[in-house]
């Protein structure tokens, strides 16, 4: 499927895009935030949910489906085992569920537009503290950026982490390599919002463990735009089926790869 044209070039999609996430955030900030909506339930993964997450994923899906009717759209509450499609649309409808379920502001909806595999247009919408940050309004990573201005060594980088889990020996011990190597660790909880930060400068870097599709596509495409690196396993550019992914200065990002590779699984 080519997305290239009308009425689907790189303007629509990143209006769309907008639109959409709108939706979720207007809905989050009014009734959404009740206590009824927010209180958790668990997954079979043991991953936590609130009714809220179904809704947002509800609304969004609807505004996508009605503009883009020949375009996927792959949410986290609703997809299956499947593989994820190539081309369609992610999205998380709130990162950060369990900040989200505990009244901490760390959390967002995330959006990406994805083509061949590839994240082209994406969107990150964190609605307590009332930010959001997108690509280009042209919805392509632009080439030839500048690059990301934080540290280009891991000693002088402050590094975010996410995915740890909790009881999991190799998560710990990338835990203590970076309290000896990085100049400061961060376990925020929300995977867009630890790329935001790296887009953004308030983290050099970052690291996702076990990363979904949905949980990063539109930060990496956020990361690519500035200029930054985004590496997958073994150093590769990621891929949305990589099982870790690292991001910011390149050699920062290839170190981070190779310290969690060098830990016994």
């Amino acid at each position: 499927m080519s997305l290239r044209h009308p009425p689907y070039d790189g303007p629509a999609l990143h209006r769309f895009a907008q639109e959409a996430v709108g939706a979720g955030v207007e809905w989050l900030a009014g009734e959404g935030a009740g206590r009824a909506w927010s209180h958790r339930r668990f997954k079979p993964s043991g991953e936590e949910v609130t009714a809220a997450d179904i809704e947002v994923e509800r609304r969004v899906t609807r505004i996508l489906t009605e503009r883009t009717p020949e375009i996927p759209v792959v949410g986290e509450e609703s997809a299956g085992a499947g593989p994820v499609p190539g081309t369609g649309w992610l999205l998380d409808p709130i990162d950060g569920t369990m900040n989200f379920s505990r009244g901490a502001p760390g959390y967002a909806v995330s959006l990406a537009c994805v083509v061949d595999g590839e994240p082209v247009v994406g969107v990150v919408d964190a609605p307590a503290l009332g930010r959001r940050w997108s690509t280009g309004a042209e919805g392509a990573v632009a080439a030839g950026a500048p690059g990301l201005p934080g540290s280009r060594t891991l000693s002088g980088a402050v590094v975010g982490l996410t995915g740890t889990g909790s009881g999991r020996s190799r998560p710990a011990r990338l835990i203590g390599l970076l309290y000896d190597r990085a100049h400061r660790i961060r376990l925020q909880g929300a995977m867009s919002l630890d790329l935001v930060g790296v887009a953004e400068g308030w983290l050099d870097a970052c690291v996702c463990l076990g990363p979904s599709p949905w949980d990063v596509a539109a930060g990496v495409a956020l990361v690519r735009e500035r200029g930054g690196a985004v590496l997958g396993a073994g150093g590769a550019a990621f891929t949305l089926r990589s099982p870790v992914l690292a991001a910011g200065p390149e050699p920062v990002a290839r170190e981070l790869i190779a310290l969690w590779e060098s830990l016994d699984s």
